[in-house]
């Protein structure tokens, strides 16, 4: 009979626990460019390449999750906004990272993208660092360098952060901050209204004896249509590339987007534009009318939509 109590008293107390004991959390599958990578737990020694990837990790209040970033003192510099949100953290490499680097802070996630952080048959691609645990998860925009792809629209990026959402465990938090963005876009298309005409707009990154700009399936085409113009390299079938003049004068853009960093500033870029006489019939040129945007805000992350508001009040200063 006392045997028959405690078996029974061991029963329930075994059952009370169960039900106390925190679920398990069930893998999750996402799409990254041409492949589903499956995470059986949630990365705690992720690293993130560039500045915009950065922000969105950050966006998304992922910090605690990191060991560090890479790619960014070598080619741009932080703003205080971002210094702000990795002060904790080391940047790895200044440039793109070597296996080496990622090893060497045992990292188990990697969030980069082709030509932004890896490059095609290079060191650091997800088939090189699968071997060590390092999942990776690729910036959707970059996708075009390794498999076909749409034009880019803003879900693109939206995507991302829904995907890093769902690898990390905050959806809720992903969720909603896209739903702002969504939101805020809305906004912007009503304020813009109908628009029969777009207006015509040439993304100047660098370059003097050829620039270099964004084409078809870089994330400023999509930036460009949400605020009522038309990017005059969308026949390009590159994301961003180099191209000739000649293409950039015959089209006659009606507004030209500076992309400000390196050492040459967006003044100089905007000079050297205004100086030059093969430049002075374009509408643009004219007019004065240029649109500085910062590197971090005309590649993929978590400024875009503000940027886009920027671009939509110079495209249409009479609706905005």
């Amino acid at each position: 009979m006392i045997r028959k109590v405690l078996s029974t008293a061991a029963a329930s107390l075994l059952f009370t626990a169960i039900l106390a004991a925190p679920a398990v959390a069930q893998p999750t599958t996402v799409k990254s460019c041409n492949r589903d990578v499956t995470f059986d737990t949630v990365p705690k020694r992720a690293v993130s390449n560039d500045v915009n990837l950065t922000e969105m990790m950050l966006a998304l209040k992922l910090q605690d999750h990191m060991v560090g970033y890479t790619g960014v003192s070598g080619w741009k510099t932080l703003d205080e906004t971002l210094r702000a949100g990795v002060k904790a953290l080391p940047e790895l490499s200044a440039k793109y990272p070597t296996k080496e680097v990622l090893l060497n802070v045992d990292a188990d996630f990697y969030f980069a993208g082709w030509n932004y952080g890896m490059k095609v048959g290079g060191e650091v691609t997800p088939e090189t660092l699968a071997p060590f645990g390092i999942k990776v998860y690729e910036l959707t925009e970059s996708c075009i360098h390794i498999m076909a792809k749409g034009k880019p629209t803003m879900d693109d990026m939206f995507v991302d952060l829904l995907n890093l959402g769902k690898i990390f465990q905050v959806e809720d938090r992903a969720e909603a901050l896209v739903a702002g963005y969504r939101e805020k876009l809305e906004g912007i298309s009503a304020k813009i209204g109908t628009v029969k005409e777009p207006v015509r707009v040439f993304v100047y990154d660098s370059g003097e004896e050829k620039p270099f700009t964004s084409g078809r399936f870089g994330i400023p085409t999509a930036m460009i249509e949400a605020a009522g113009g038309r990017n005059v390299m969308d026949g390009v079938e590159k994301s961003w590339t180099e191209v000739s003049w000649e293409p950039v004068i015959e089209s006659n853009p009606q507004v030209i987007v500076i992309v400000n960093y390196g050492e040459v500033t967006a003044e100089q870029k905007i000079a050297f534009m205004k100086n030059n006489p093969a430049f002075k019939a374009i509408d643009a040129v004219k007019n004065g009318r240029f649109v500085v945007l910062e590197y971090i805000e005309a590649t993929p992350g978590p400024r875009n939509v503000d940027a886009i508001a920027r671009l939509a009040a110079a495209f249409h200063p009479n609706t905005m």
